[in-house]
């Protein structure tokens, strides 16, 4: 049986416990049984190796934005939300604060007027290209102890949950 683990960490300064003294606890085995904390884990990590390594102005559902419209051309904002797992409101705001940056514009869908069209600017495609490539450094990074023939499987695992995940959100009861 696991036990709870608490260790002190030695501050720089030869104090205990590391900043201002504080005492670092595992989480109860419980806790870590659970799929939700690891998850919530490993979204917490990514943001913050997101936000140091690839760029702390584009956020990770802005970048995935951006990969859609360049993938599907004048797509509607609607459809594209589908694409990148946002609800329409969240889509909505993030598509506003692209286009106030000049990353994306936005247009009446011909079939349309309430749907928007989005089509990458010159600055969005550019904007795109380089946090792709530092989000590409970040994945080799992240995946560093995953064997180079085991990570489809991992992406597509992690993908299935996300889906399996989804369907239970949706649910009027379990």
């Amino acid at each position: 049986m696991t036990r709870w683990a608490v260790t002190r960490s030695t501050s720089a300064n030869g104090g205990q416990g590391g900043p201002r003294g504080r005492v670092r606890m595992s989480p109860p085995p419980d806790l870590v049984a659970a799929p939700g904390y690891g998850a919530r884990r490993l979204y917490q990590a990514y943001l913050a190796a997101w936000n140091r390594h690839v760029d702390a102005v584009l956020t990770g559902p802005q970048f995935a934005v951006l990969s859609a419209i360049r993938a599907h051309p004048d797509a509607d904002q609607t459809a594209l939300a589908g694409a990148v797992a946002l609800d329409t409101s969240t889509m909505a705001d993030v598509c506003r604060r692209m286009e106030r940056r000049g990353l994306i514009t936005r247009t009446a869908a011909p079939h349309d007027a309430r749907a928007k069209v989005l089509t990458l600017t010159e600055d969005g495609a550019a904007a795109l290209a380089e946090t792709n490539r530092r989000a590409r450094a970040l994945d080799e990074a992240l995946l560093d102890g995953c064997p180079p023939e085991q990570r489809p499987q991992l992406a597509s695992l992690l993908n299935d949950l996300g889906q399996q995940w989804e369907r239970v959100a949706e649910r009027d009861a379990l």
